[in-house]
């Protein structure tokens, strides 16, 4: 995934710069990057791994000598950035969040017209690059803005540090957010920040100001900030924020994350309430279950427990090793079991997803060994039978790894047309029904229920056209 923070301010934004952008680690842990405008005009720049150590641990010695009033800074699990840029638009450093599908296409359309590219040392080109590139075609850097968000396919939002302020820009369909947060001293306004995140600032003094809409462009400086283009309707914002990405404490178009997790329990609880089942308790995966089940164990009225405990001060998030195998190991090792809670219960749990199965198996496994009766499962959206081609998000990019994807081929063969695909995104089929139970069979299930996707969907209160469901339904 990755997110992105900016701080305009009259004084010096090194430190509201640094907590900003480290209040994004959850949202990946590959790379960090910060850069910031020093006096002579000129930008200070520094990118870490950040796989093996925490952003903060890498950043704190570089913050002491990043000193300015504007910088803006990310979290990334692919590109290394902010990138730094001077043209005909003038010296600027840039980040971006999201992802280009047609990468490949742009990338022969520059290179025809004379631009040149830097590879990476995977042999990849950096997207931001791409971004710089386009922009760098047009005559200003709104005109280039635009230009990006009628060209790319995919998502793009983007942070621009100038020597005058920062332009912020959401993407064309609103699929990731981007929030103005303003702080005022004795009175005055003092600073303005760009934030992926809407909690990143409130504990730095901000307060919310405007968050931008689809396609919305603003340019910040520390006492004000100006629209420079206004925000579409269409909006498709990805729902899985909610469901699994953002933090608890994060709000997404006024909808608070806990909140709409709290919900999600909660209807689930109400579709089981015609279900022949009996646990005596509900238990979340944590993290990102907990909220789900807290809400559902409200709903049916049955205690919640924590029956494993997450170990989080050495291990990072289980998806992001490289290795699937990695991946495993260490989402078994960060499970701590409370067999107190465990032996001879009827457990009720609930996953954000399920992605692969695999590491849902295991931990259901571990809870038969550690003594449990029964594991109902019920995951907090419906199959994944997409892979998102919208964000780059790790957890569902290839569609040979989804579970429910495996199961519909082993049922219909190879080459599956889009309609009988979409009786298996249907839960009032027997096709899906039938897909559902062979997933229990396979990850050794007592029951399995999947939320259905008008329940999720009502969960945030949102309208429904303003949410991307792809990754469900295949609908753009």
């Amino acid at each position: 995934m990755g997110g992105i923070f900016g701080v305009a301010s009259s004084t010096d934004c090194s430190l509201d710069l640094f907590f900003g952008v480290d209040y994004h680690s959850h949202l990946g842990t590959r790379r960090g990057g910060l850069a910031v405008l020093k006096e002579d005009g000129t930008f200070n720049r520094s990118i870490h791994n950040i796989q093996n150590s925490p952003f903060r641990t890498k950043f704190e010695s570089d913050i002491e000598s990043m000193k300015g009033k504007i910088g803006i800074g990310c979290i990334s699990d692919y590109e290394p950035q902010p990138l730094l840029a001077r043209s005909h638009l003038g010296s600027f450093a840039i980040t971006t969040v999201g992802i280009v599908t047609n990468k490949e296409e742009l990338v022969s359309e520059l290179m025809e017209s004379g631009t040149s590219f830097i590879e990476m040392s995977g042999g990849e080109i950096n997207q931001t690059e791409i971004i710089i590139a386009l922009m760098n075609t047009q005559n200003s850097i709104v005109e280039g803005i635009k230009y990006v968000q009628e060209k790319v396919k995919g998502s793009i939002t983007l942070l621009i540090a100038t020597p005058d302020g920062i332009y912020g820009a959401r993407d064309k369909l609103g699929r990731t957010p981007l929030q103005i947060g303003i702080k005022k001293t004795n009175g005055s306004i003092t600073a303005h920040c760009l934030s992926f995140e809407s909690f990143a600032y409130m504990n730095l003094g901000y307060k919310d100001e405007h968050e931008l809409g689809p396609a919305e462009i603003v340019f910040v400086t520390s006492d004000r900030y100006e629209v420079l283009q206004q925000p579409q309707k269409e909006m498709k914002i990805c729902t899985f924020l909610w469901i699994y990405y953002g933090y608890p404490t994060s709000c997404y178009e006024g909808v608070n994350v806990e909140t709409m997790r709290y919900n999600c329990g909660k209807y689930l609880a109400m579709r089981d309430k015609d279900a022949d089942i009996h646990p005596d308790c509900a238990a979340g995966v944590p993290d990102s279950g907990t909220a789900h089940a807290v809400g559902y164990a409200n709903e049916a009225r049955i205690p919640f427990t924590r029956p494993f405990i997450k170990y989080t001060p050495t291990w990072p998030r289980s998806f992001m090793p490289t290795s699937q195998e990695q991946r495993n190991l260490i989402a078994h090792m960060k499970l701590i079991p409370v067999k107190q809670l465990i032996q001879g219960k009827k457990i009720l749990l609930i996953d954000d997803s399920i992605v692969r199965g695999t590491q849902l198996r295991e931990t259901t496994d571990f809870l038969y060994e550690s003594g449990a009766k029964e594991v109902h499962v019920r995951p907090a959206c419906p199959p994944i039978m997409f892979g998102c081609k919208y964000l780059n998000f790790s957890r569902s990019k290839s569609e040979m790894d989804l579970i429910a994807r495996r199961v519909v081929r082993q049922f219909e063969g190879e080459n599956v047309s889009a309609e009988v695909l979409a009786k298996y995104c249907d839960p009032e089929t027997p096709e899906y029904n039938r897909m559902q139970e062979e997933i229990r069979k396979q990850l050794h299930f007592t029951t399995l229920r999947f939320h259905r996707l008008d329940d999720m969907l009502d969960s945030t209160g949102l309208e429904h056209c303003k949410l991307c469901t792809y990754c469900w339904n295949g609908r753009e």
